[in-house]
């Protein structure tokens, strides 16, 4: 399940070009195919995070942030990854998953022996049953939702209930109908954290015996049956159970299964992860300890790189920042483009009920101004994204572009704003991130255009450990703030703007829109699915739903004593191969 995920950061992706800089010498000509990364065992690396650390399950809605995401992938392990090439590896050290049958599509699922919890238990059926029901949204119904999970369901939303087998160490999944983008649905790593939540802890938190009962819960509640008072306790807990503010007393609350687990937590938040000892089941990890420092003024990043008090950041790209990086001795920069982007969405009900407020708030924004601010110092050539779907990499953005109506909004249309209103001054509140300056700036160039027409807008911005939780809880009449991705798959479209979507914050629903959603999840065909976008971008459009600001460039930058830090443009940025980190002896 390849899911869209929030940034304080959607369909597949193209490779990002990666423009290279270390210090001011020119880039060296090709001298044929790189060398293996080297590799020196030991030592210890330090990073910067730029968004704060809140759950220990980014598959929840509550725990779903980047830093959350980076974090699980450093502690967890599953049945694949996705590269910097979005090529998807198989870990099978960790396990196997085969495609038994193509109609009905069958897959099976086998976690090997000795891959275990920090704990000692083993990886096993009863923790893929857990993850099943979390994602699959077997048990919801119209009245009824169990799992607050942060994706769109629709990958298992087909399958049936679950196989298990070889001595509780597999289960078979069958889908009732084709699903293009199966081999990510399930356990990958990239994705949500591979095999995240830990069943037996789960079980016991929520009072039952043990994780096989829990197992027989799952198994024995019948679908759609409504409320069932086990079954509450169980989600309840998986929602919420793993959120914190400080480093829980209780260590069953953050088990890892793969390379690091979670050690520490400072006074000041710095996190400490160490080498998992038992780990033998994927990628070795070269370092023994790595420290995350959340910082999230891209000036203090720099400034922390230039102390020595980190070795790599991936701050928030400004002109200001870039250019301080590149003036830094014994750094290596990296730029590339993000699959992530910057929108401002409008909710579909309160002051923007009115399909004719939405347009003439819309009518407002300075889309162009806001891209000159943000990023006319990374990014001369960058423009205002025109679609809801597509980035600029991508094939199907120009059509898309050309086809959704995206041309009403190239620039403010203040006096058709004002006829749109007829003398009315309605109120907006703004949700943003006040602690991202990108999201500031953009708010004051809205509130002020928006001003000239007539609307009275109110600053909504909050901090950056509390804005998320206010986009859930939906007190607000817009919001601005950002999608990333993993860059594999369709899947994020239905998850953002699917109607009932948990990730649909802001209410939009299209029968119409719903329907080629659904198509789109069985079209195996790239073109198919191109066109199908397209058509559900146009969609988008016209109702008002919003407006995409522009595509996030990226900046990584890393100190000379670290190796084998590689450009990634998806959600995980440098953390993607975290296991090939290795200091200079």
């Amino acid at each position: 399940m390849i899911r869209a995920r929030l940034s304080t950061t959607l369909a597949a992706a193209a490779t990002a070009a990666v423009l290279l800089l270390a210090g001011c010498s020119d880039p060296e000509p090709d001298a044929g195919p790189a060398p293996e990364p080297s590799r020196t065992l030991g030592g210890s690396v330090a990073v910067a995070e730029a968004n704060d650390f809140t759950s220990f399950n980014p598959q929840s809605v509550s725990g779903n942030n980047v830093a959350n995401a980076r974090i699980a992938y450093a502690t967890h392990s599953g049945f694949n990854y996705v590269d910097n090439n979005l090529d998807i590896v198989k870990l099978e050290d960790f396990g196997r998953y085969e495609k038994t049958s193509d109609d009905p599509l069958t897959v099976k699922y086998t976690v090997n022996e000795g891959v275990q919890w920090s704990d000692g238990e083993p990886v096993d059926a009863d923790d893929m049953m857990l993850a099943w029901a979390a994602f699959s949204g077997w048990f919801d119904d119209g009245d009824t939702r169990y799992f607050d999970f942060a994706g769109s369901t629709e990958a298992l939303a087909s399958t049936d209930l679950p196989e298990i087998g070889d001595d509780n160490r597999s289960i078979t999944l069958t889908w009732s109908e084709p699903y293009a983008d199966w081999e990510t649905a399930f356990g990958s790593l990239t994705d949500w954290g591979g095999i995240g939540m830990p069943a037996h802890i789960v079980a016991r938190k929520a009072g039952l015996a043990d994780d096989e009962a829990l197992t027989r819960l799952i198994r024995e509640t019948p679908r759609g049956s409504g409320e069932d008072e086990e079954l509450r306790a169980v989600a309840d807990f998986w929602n919420t159970g793993f959120s914190m503010d400080t480093l829980p007393a209780d260590p069953s609350l953050y088990l890892s299964n793969g390379p690091f687990i979670v050690h520490s937590m400072a006074d000041d938040g710095t996190l400490t992860l160490v080498r998992n000892d038992d780990y033998d089941w994927g990628p070795e990890p070269a370092l023994d300890e790595i420290t995350v420092h959340f910082i999230a003024d891209p000036a203090a990043q720099v400034e922390a790189l230039r102390s020595g008090e980190v070795d790599i950041v991936s701050p928030l790209p400004d002109s200001g920042t870039v250019t301080a990086l590149q003036a830094l001795d014994n750094v290596t920069v990296q730029q590339g483009n993000q699959l992530s982007y910057d929108h401002l969405d409008l909710k579909f009900n309160g002051v923007f009920a009115d399909r004719s407020v939405r347009e003439a708030f819309l009518l407002t924004v300075p889309r162009a101004e806001i891209v000159e601010a943000v990023l006319g110092g990374v990014d001369p050539a960058a423009r205002p994204l025109d679609s809801q779907v597509f980035l600029p990499d991508q094939p199907g953005y120009e059509a898309a572009a050309a086809e959704n109506g995206s041309d009403d909004f190239a620039e403010p249309d203040l006096d058709r704003a004002r006829g749109l209103l007829d003398g009315d001054t309605p109120e907006v509140r703004i949700l943003y991130n006040a602690d991202n300056p990108n999201r500031a700036e953009a708010f004051r160039l809205i509130a002020d255009s928006a001003a000239e027409a007539g609307f009275q807008v109110v600053d909504g911005g909050l901090p950056g450990d509390r804005w998320a939780q206010a986009l859930e809880e939906g007190n607000y009449d817009a919001a601005l703030f950002g999608w990333t991705s993993t860059g594999v798959g369709t899947a994020a479209v239905a998850q953002v703007f699917g109607s009932g979507s948990p990730s649909n914050y802001n209410g939009f629903s299209s029968a119409a829109a719903d329907g080629l959603m659904d198509k789109l999840r069985l079209a195996g065909d790239a073109e198919e699915q191109e066109a199908l976008q397209i058509e559900i971008d146009a969609l988008i459009w016209e109702a008002r739903y919003g407006l995409p600001l522009f595509q996030m460039p990226g900046v990584d930058a890393f100190a000379d004593t670290v190796r084998n830090v590689e450009y990634m443009p998806n959600e995980l940025g440098p953390w993607w191969n975290l296991w090939e980190w290795n200091v200079s002896s």
